[in-house]
């Protein structure tokens, strides 16, 4: 598979939310679309990437955006994570990483002398009008939700 690069158009992918929904693709067509994948759910830095995103949430909305997090956690997890955290944005339960593997995000790492295969933090800013217009990878998480916002603004 080609890694996904600024200008490529983004791949067909689909993948369930908590609430049961799909999103694919063309669910929010002709809006900025933040792809963001993330490891785990409740981790101290997926936490702050997530609270960044929702405490932003709404200036990215009145940038006409929408923000979908994934990661490999099941819906129940990500529902726990949610009503923690007050997210109110959708987070696909991608637990058979299909969407991860579209987009390339999956990779070995090593925790504890075991090695492993997961999600390495990134983020796709996708264009309205379906284009990769911005990619994110090994993701620092300060500061990261201000500098998508920057690029979606700067776009506009």
């Amino acid at each position: 598979m080609a890694e996904l690069t600024v200008g490529s158009a983004v791949p067909s992918f689909a993948g369930i939310t908590t609430k049961g929904e799909q999103i694919t693709k063309q669910t929010y067509s002709g809006k900025w679309v933040v792809l963001y994948f993330y490891p785990r759910d409740n981790t101290p830095g997926c936490t702050t990437e997530a609270q960044d995103f929702q405490r932003l949430l709404p200036e990215f909305e009145q940038a006409d955006a929408v923000i979908v997090g994934v990661s490999n956690d099941n819906a129940e997890s990500h529902a726990r994570f949610c009503a923690k955290q007050g997210l109110t944005f959708p987070l696909i339960a991608d637990t058979e990483q299909t969407v991860s593997r579209v987009f390339d995000v999956i990779r070995e790492k090593k925790m504890y002398g075991k090695t492993f295969e997961g999600i390495e933090r990134s983020t796709f800013l996708i264009s309205p009008d379906g284009q990769v217009h911005a990619v994110w990878r090994k993701v620092k998480v300060p500061g990261h939700a201000e500098a998508v916002l920057a690029t979606i603004r700067d776009a506009r």
